[in-house]
């Protein structure tokens, strides 16, 4: 696999640190993830293919195993805000002093460095610090967060990740590590930059000028869901002339009867006539009619449903992790594809394998159990 030999230690956290672990993991890393004690919260969700220590560190020699885990690491990822890790005395420069190579992944909501750097926040904070909650959600309603899919992930965990990656990267050149600040606001602005370039460069594309007014975002009825007969949905996303074309044809709909396609003013009278139509069939009807006319109309599918599509299914879209579908990973690489382990680890589950790897004998792994410095899954 590609990361294959790659060292990871991840900071047990929620949302964005496990994922960036996950990617890592997928496509070969080796990941160890340091858990707490007693979590608040369950960790092991984005955890398979991990190994689990759980360190108290909140004792000197639960930092020290941390640092003896790390002086041979690749990478380590942190989600804490700015200033915990050096609390603890782990951070980038202890660390990288006894590692050079370390590349010091930091994953915080508002970065390393500004006046919000110490504030709290979710994903739907950081989205809206950028602007781009401001532009999602439908006409004469607020901006509607979208799940916490857009900082928590795609600016968060993936930017992340493609951050460590460049930095293993340049390591081959520069023989040394770096510190890579992931924060999920800036992310979440970098992951939204077509949505600013848009603004001036696509003019057409925001000639609604309000939130759920425009072509993307909710006003535009060639790009929308339609419920159906059976209370399903469709999707729409006839854009282009020649699916605009294609979908009238669906839908027996005659474009002498409608107004034309790019007449911002009319939409509404499309949306109508649109809406009418997808009540009389069923989603399965509808997804029959429009296997003849390629119009870039799709069912809106329930996760189970998505499993199960024969589409998904050859491209092997999903796994089955205990029953329950889970999305492979990707991309596929052809020379080195990914293989996800599907093995979810126990809290604390390699604490006493880890701790022997590192050095220690069983009779001190045994007072660190019994000094509540280490859990061992057992």
């Amino acid at each position: 696999m590609a990361l294959k030999g790659v060292k990871v230690i991840e900071m047990a956290g929620l949302a964005p640190s496990p994922f960036a672990g996950l990617l890592l993991s997928d496509y070969g890393a080796d990941v160890i993830r340091v858990d707490q004690i007693k979590p608040i919260l369950s960790t092991n969700i984005l955890a398979r293919g991990k190994k689990s220590i759980s360190v108290n560190l909140k004792k000197p020699e639960g930092i020290e195993i941390v640092k003896k885990l790390v002086k041979d690491a690749d990478v380590i990822i942190e989600p804490f805000r700015p200033g915990v890790m050096e609390r603890l005395g782990l951070g980038p420069d202890v660390l990288q002093s006894n590692n050079k190579k370390l590349i010091y992944a930091r994953l915080s909501g508002y970065g390393q460095k500004g006046p919000m750097s110490q504030v709290a926040g979710h994903d739907i904070n950081y989205v809206s610090m950028t602007g781009v909650l401001s532009k999602l959600g439908r006409a004469k309603e607020p901006p509607f967060p979208p799940i916490n899919l857009l900082a928590d992930f795609a600016g968060g965990s993936i930017l992340c990740v493609m951050g460590i990656v460049m930095a293993l990267y340049s390591r081959n050149t520069t023989g040394v590590g770096q510190v890579v600040d992931a924060a999920l606001s800036d992310g979440a602005a970098y992951a939204s930059s077509f949505l600013f370039s848009s603004q001036n460069q696509l003019p057409m594309m925001w000639a609604g000028g309000k939130r759920g007014c425009n072509v993307l975002d909710s006003g535009c009825p060639y790009y929308n869901t339609y419920r159906t007969l059976d209370n399903k949905y469709m999707a729409v996303g006839a854009l282009e002339p020649q699916f605009f074309t294609a979908l009238l044809a669906g839908l027996q709909l005659d474009s002498a009867d409608l107004p034309p396609q790019v007449d911002f003013s009319k939409w509404h009278v499309l949306e109508a006539a649109f809406t009418e139509k997808f009540k009389t069939k069923t989603q399965q009807q509808w997804v029959e009619v429009f296997k003849e006319h390629d119009a870039c109309v799709t069912p809106v599918l329930t996760f189970e449903e998505a499993a199960n599509h024969p589409h998904n299914v050859e491209r092997g879209m999903f796994l089955s992790n205990q029953g329950i579908p889970e999305p492979a990973p990707s991309p596929k690489l052809s020379a080195t594809p990914p293989s996800a382990n599907l093995n979810i680890p126990k809290l604390g589950e390699h604490t006493a394998d880890i701790l022997t790897t590192l050095g220690y004998d069983a009779e001190t792994c045994q007072k660190f159990v019994e000094s509540g410095i280490v859990t061992t899954g057992s």
